[in-house]
């Protein structure tokens, strides 16, 4: 057995070698790994400020250890930048068996630095069983622009929209120049997470992509030390934007929300008349979690939802790649997406294809016209700027 699992490591390595070249593993190949991972813990980096994110992972804990008794680790952290730099770290210290960290959620500017710098493991998505239910019209093979090759497995969908009370505003904005108009008429009640929390600089990217009269540079690289004069360009309509929104912004827009929580508890206050998420499904979420009134809806700008997918990988030096393996698969399986999907466990949208959702084949809601994500550079540079110009 020890023989023959060496020859399906090899040939798994020689299988890896790029993305083009991966063929789905036979049943027996797949038992081999599955074989592997019983009695492994799977120490997963993912962020750790939702409530009900931390209870679905406790569920597929659960799950895992009953099904393959394989252990998944929840390893809270703020922002899975500060993993990508204690992975570098590693990396620079020659450190390439026994990692410290098993699996990631990542996404976007994330992905494409641990890309750059040869801290992921594979390719490896079709290898998983499972890759072959997902809904391949989705943008599952690029990652804000940055093609995945492999490196990383789709979990789920996420878009950029706001959450409006119809009682308290039937007739919300449809686009940055009415919210705009909105704050104005209403003063205190406007306002976005501060970057670079996650939805805060998306919430920068959308408005760009509304104001600038160049959308399509927003989708090649852009270096601000060396294109300044392209930069400041291509922002200035935002910035002028943000001058005149912070005034009449919450708090004067000397204090911002510190990220979606936050804003739907103002909104339920009434602080606010509109909360920004990622989520399409966030609305029906919170009312099913009690932390919204029923008439609580979301909704999408007329440009559409910035749009991306969020995905799992694994680096290159871990301990249980099998594990990790073994617990992507599970999280892309239909018992797994539909449960993450429920609004009442955590409301966010499936990757499959609608008819390997069991029961019915739906998730219960639809996604927004989509708005593709920009280059990566631009959330970086867009990040360092918003902070010289409003951060204290």
């Amino acid at each position: 057995m020890k023989k023959l699992l060496a020859g399906f490591a090899l040939s798994l390595v020689a299988g890896f070698a790029t993305a083009d070249n991966q063929a789905p593993l036979s049943a027996e190949q797949w038992q081999q790994t599955v074989d592997k991972a019983r009695g492994q813990t799977v120490y997963f980096n993912a962020w750790g400020g939702s409530q009900e994110i931390n209870n679905y992972l406790r569920w597929a804990d659960r799950q895992l250890q009953h099904q393959y008794g394989v252990s998944l680790k929840h390893v809270k952290v703020a922002d899975i930048a500060e993993t990508a730099q204690r992975l570098l770290a590693e990396k620079t210290a020659g450190k390439n068996q026994n990692g410290s960290v098993d699996l990631v959620w990542i996404n976007g500017e994330n992905f494409r630095s641990m890309k750059e710098n040869n801290l992921l493991y594979g390719p490896f998505t079709q290898s998983l069983p499972n890759w072959s239910l997902v809904d391949k019209s989705l943008p599952v093979n690029e990652d804000f622009t940055e093609p995945t090759n492999g490196l990383e497995a789709p979990w789920g969908v996420g878009q950029l929209v706001f959450i409006h009370d119809k009682l308290t505003l039937n007739n919300p904005p449809q686009n940055f120049a009415e919210l705009l108009s909105l704050a104005k008429a209403y003063p205190g009640k406007v306002s976005y997470p501060q970057p670079p929390e996650f939805h805060g600089s998306s919430f920068l990217k959308a408005a760009l992509l509304e104001l600038t009269a160049d959308k399509a540079a927003l989708y090649q690289p852009i270096d601000p030390k060396t294109e300044h004069d392209k930069f400041d360009r291509i922002t200035a309509p935002l910035w002028q934007y943000l001058d005149q929104l912070h005034p009449v912004a919450w708090q004067q827009g000397k204090q911002f929300p510190s990220g979606t929580s936050e804003m739907i508890q103002l909104l339920d206050d009434r602080q606010l008349l509109l909360a920004v998420t990622f989520n399409p499904n966030a609305a029906n979420a919170a009312i099913a979690n009690g932390n919204l009134a029923e008439t609580a809806q979301t909704y999408a700008f007329q440009q559409g939802a910035l749009s991306n997918i969020h995905f799992l990988a694994i680096p290159w030096n871990a301990s249980a790649k099998e594990g990790a393996l073994v617990a992507i698969n599970f999280l892309m399986s239909p018992q797994a997406q539909l449960r993450k999907a429920d609004a009442k466990i955590w409301g966010d949208p499936s990757v499959l294809k609608p008819d390997s959702l069991a029961t019915g084949g739906s998730q219960g809601f639809s996604l927004f016209k989509s708005i593709s994500e920009p280059h990566p550079s631009w959330l970086t540079a867009l990040e360092l700027e918003w902070q010289k110009r409003y951060g204290s």
